[in-house]
């Protein structure tokens, strides 16, 4: 298992307000799969770690300990093309 990876795991959920069995559901597997991911007993697969920081809505590096910081993306699913486009110029001017 990935050092710190199922306490990261369980913080993400308590913070999406998920219980086991939802999260369960959203990934097709069983609530105790979930749980061993948790408690460290089982390494999600590359797939499901995806599938889990999408829902979680950090990054993968995030889940694996690569950095610090919870949420380093941008959620732009609420955005027009529109100002998808204004939001990429503007950071791209930093």
């Amino acid at each position: 298992m990935i050092h710190g990876l199922g306490e990261r795991l369980h913080q993400q959920r308590i913070l999406n307000h998920l219980s086991q069995k939802e999260v369960a559901l959203t990934l097709g597997v069983s609530p105790s799969v979930v749980s061993n991911y948790e408690t460290g007993g089982r390494t999600p697969s590359v797939e499901v770690l995806m599938a889990l920081a999408r829902l979680y809505h950090c990054s993968t590096d995030y889940l694996l300990g690569f950095n610090t910081r919870e949420n380093d993306t941008i959620d732009t699913s609420m955005l027009t093309p529109e100002q998808k486009t204004f939001l990429v110029q503007f950071l791209n001017s930093l």
